[in-house]
């Protein structure tokens, strides 16, 4: 008697585990299509937002070839060149990456009259991005950045740049240029690549006339050129970035106490939202000075890490300027960063492409 009630005890037992493991798994389906909903609901805002990208614009141009042998002339692989892309750069593939969101967008900056700055504005035309063309000078080169690649090795970079007190937007009708684009704007992102198009006197005066006008302020900023960006809603340097911004040493601390760095980046700058990039590792981000929690990102094979960053700020600027919450602005983002460092260069990450990742991993689980 006795063995058959313990063999009815354990019957029921396994039926209420599996009954059990069936909700649980209901109970996690219907979490996940709740947040691609969310996800969803972001990304159709996006469409009705302008933004303006104000920063360093360059032209990036990938030589992709393939290396079997070393020059006799010198130690040095011969990359035999099979293909030419040029693409977006700096604050220009911040911009790419608003557009790609459906973001009307328009980024402004000093490019020359010079063939890369030719190439530079038609891609931007491409892209339906504006771009006013009294930004251009003959007194500039345009900034871009060559790289010869092999396989999937990156074999050197070529720059070609002015000093940085070249590229500094000075002159009274650029500063006009920049309140007619705010009066259209929601969102405004300064990006700085430390080339100098960003100063001081013009932080102040275009975040104060974009606060005035309502707008989101984002920056990514460049701690090798020590700008303020008081009171703006969202910082997103990199973790390297981010340890020099609060006073340590941005190659030699190890195991960072990321709470003292977020107190000390905000007793400094006062960003509502600050947002760490660590690469493949993910995110940490704060709000008011306190952390909230490290997103990790999905394991998968990295590819080029370059303009993920650029990703990040646009994917968050579009989610927090439409009303969402800020776990979702960094799930979102955090998707579509692992998107784009699977694909070669600087990349953008598209609605679709951001579903579709939420509903792969979803089916993973």
């Amino acid at each position: 008697m006795d063995e058959l009630c313990e063999r009815g005890f354990r019957l029921a037992e396994r039926a209420h585990e599996r009954r059990f493991a069936k909700f649980k798994k209901k109970l996690k389906f219907a979490k996940t299509s709740h947040t691609r909903v969310r996800m969803q609901s972001i990304l159709n805002r996006a469409s009705g937002l302008r933004a303006l990208v104000f920063g360093d614009l360059m032209l990036d141009h990938y030589i992709i070839g393939d290396a079997h042998r070393l020059s006799p002339e010198a130690p040095v692989p011969i990359v035999l060149a099979r293909e030419d892309h040029w693409l977006l750069g700096g604050a220009a593939n911040v911009a790419r990456n608003l557009a790609a969101l459906g973001t009307m967008t328009e980024v402004a900056g000093r490019i020359g009259k010079d063939p890369q700055g030719d190439r530079l504005q038609n891609l931007l035309a491409e892209c339906n991005i504006l771009f006013d063309a009294g930004f251009r000078d003959s007194s500039v080169s345009t900034i871009s950045k060559t790289r010869i690649v092999a396989g999937r090795q990156q074999v050197c970079r070529i720059d070609r740049e002015q000093s940085t007190g070249a590229y500094a937007v000075t002159r009274e009708a650029y500063l006009e240029v920049l309140e007619r684009a705010l009066k259209r704007a929601d969102i405004l992102i300064l990006s700085d690549y430390a080339k100098g198009t960003l100063t001081q006197p013009v932080v102040n005066k275009v975040m104060k006339f974009a606060r005035e006008q309502g707008c989101f302020i984002a920056a990514d900023p460049k701690p090798s050129r020590p700008l303020q960006y008081p009171a703006a809603d969202l910082l997103t340097p990199n973790a390297r970035e981010a340890l020099a911004m609060a006073g340590y040493d941005p190659y030699g601390t190890e195991s960072p106490d990321w709470e003292a760095v977020c107190k000390k980046i905000y007793a400094k700058h006062k960003p509502k939202y600050l947002v760490i990039t660590l690469g493949p590792a993910g995110m940490y981000y704060a709000q008011d000075g306190q952390l909230v929690k490290c997103v990790s990102t999905k394991p998968q094979e990295v590819y080029d890490v370059s303009g993920a960053g650029d990703t990040v700020i646009a994917v968050i600027s579009v989610a927090l300027a439409g009303g969402s919450t800020l776990d979702d602005a960094i799930r979102c983002a955090n998707t579509a960063a692992g998107i784009v460092i699977n694909k070669l260069g600087t990349a953008v990450a598209t609605p679709s492409e951001i579903i579709n990742a939420l509903n792969t991993a979803s089916i993973a689980r």
